[in-house]
């Protein structure tokens, strides 16, 4: 399994960035696949989840009405679109399998799989 996210750069707030991960190693369309961020003194925030069954979405409450994810099962790939970007949103974007939403929580478990990472700075 391999994630390599890519997109991320500076940014002024107010700015949009489109985030990209290319994934390879297994069937995206089988699993549920999200993005978290993670800032640097930070605890990991999950932003984003989409199911692998019905493609139910989930947001984290911070960035509904800004962020769009979505995935392109015949490319392997998955984006995060961010729009409105703010400076609290400077962090490491890592896109990551596999992920569970509710209305509540976005969970990204420890034993899942995830790439390097992106860094998004939000700073005029």
């Amino acid at each position: 399994v391999q994630l390599q996210a890519s997109g991320g750069g500076l940014v002024q707030p107010g700015g949009s960035l489109r985030l990209s991960c290319a994934t390879s190693g297994f069937t995206l369309d089988y699993y549920a696949i999200g993005w978290f961020r993670q800032a640097p003194g930070k605890e990991r925030e999950g932003v984003s989840c989409i199911n692998s069954s019905d493609g139910t979405i989930y947001y984290t409450d911070s960035v509904k009405g800004r962020f769009t994810i979505s995935r392109d099962n015949a490319k392997n790939t998955v984006y995060l679109q961010t729009n409105s970007l703010k400076p609290e949103g400077t962090a490491v974007y890592y896109c990551a399998t596999p992920c569970a939403g509710s209305d509540y929580d976005l969970l990204f478990p420890d034993f899942g799989s995830w790439g390097q990472g992106t860094q998004v700075t939000v700073s005029s």
